[in-house]
């Protein structure tokens, strides 16, 4: 009897072999979707990703859309879009991606404002399963240097991470504890920005050059960044395309390919960019408002493609 049991045991295990695959994303699938929100909002508010989830899903029929939902429901999701540790996200966000069997054969990502730079830092940091296009929708790339107005129903948590910034960004406990710290970036104090900042500055190699992100960020068949050209929001709203105030001063600007970011081409932006893998979008509108036609029109056909 035990040696009928043994015999079987590795028919078993290629059962439940199968199983598991049947379960995850088939080849002949579209390629899943991640999202990614912004501050102030979740995973699943019906109004913001619970629209844009169902927008994929109706114009790519039968594909796979993961919300990713930070916490255990979507009051600590929202809540954690303020106050926990980017770093610590990241590695949350890399954990789901890495537990759902729909997403072992790849995905999509698309990241919406501050979403947006933290999917790339997914990219950067972990690259199984492969990201395969990656959208940021206004992310700030280069940072911020201003919260002018908060989003939808978070205002007095947003005033308060406000006060905190006025009082110091760069003060160790509120960089650990308050997420718009961590891409907080200063033109009046480039040396402090780049010791200082626990996220921004070490996703862009401002203090040493980490290969391993240069050579997972250039695995990507496309980096999309779309701009708001009426953002009242981001400041500067260059940062959605890598672009930043100068030095010393807050009023002039310099664009992605005149950083050192592109011309030492620390993070491969510069290669990426003459192989035709990074698309500069602009949206006549302020922040995050956008048309459902300019959303079909212009990022839907990043999302049709079905080869893995």
């Amino acid at each position: 009897m035990a040696g009928a049991i043994l015999m079987m045991a590795p028919v078993f295990m290629c059962l439940l072999v199968f199983a598991a695959l049947s379960e995850g994303a088939s080849k002949n699938d579209p390629v899943p979707v991640v999202i990614w929100h912004g501050m102030g909002d979740s995973c699943c508010n019906p109004l913001s990703m619970g629209s844009i989830k169902d927008m994929i899903e109706k114009s790519v029929p039968a594909v796979y859309v993961r919300s990713l939902m930070i916490g255990n429901n979507i009051l600590e999701d929202t809540e954690n879009g303020f106050l926990l540790n980017v770093n610590t996200q990241i590695k949350m966000a890399c954990d789901i991606i890495a537990n759902d069997t729909k997403l072992q054969n790849g995905y999509n990502a698309i990241g919406f404002s501050q979403g947006g730079q933290f999917l790339r830092a997914v990219a950067q940091k972990c690259p199984t399963p492969s990201m395969h296009n990656l959208i940021s929708v206004g992310g700030q790339h280069q940072g911020v240097y201003g919260l002018p107005h908060c989003p939808g129903k978070s205002v007095t948590l947003c005033d308060y991470v406000r006060k905190l910034l006025n009082y110091g960004a760069y003060i160790p406990w509120i960089q650990d504890s308050i997420v718009q710290a961590e891409y907080w970036h200063d033109p009046m104090n480039e040396d402090e920005y780049r010791n200082a900042s626990v996220f921004l500055a070490d996703i862009n190699q401002e203090r040493t050059i980490n290969q391993t992100y240069k050579t997972n960020l250039q695995k990507l068949n496309k980096f999309v960044m779309v701009m708001f050209s009426e953002d009242t929001m981001v400041q500067p709203k260059e940062s959605e395309w890598f672009g930043f105030y100068k030095p010393g001063q807050a009023k002039e600007l310099y664009t992605l390919q005149e950083s050192d970011l592109y011309t030492k081409d620390k993070l491969g932006l510069q290669a990426m960019d003459k192989a035709g893998k990074l698309v500069f979008l602009s949206s006549p509108s302020d922040h995050l408002r956008i048309s459902e036609e300019w959303f079909q029109e212009n990022i839907i056909p990043y999302f049709n493609s079905t080869a893995l």
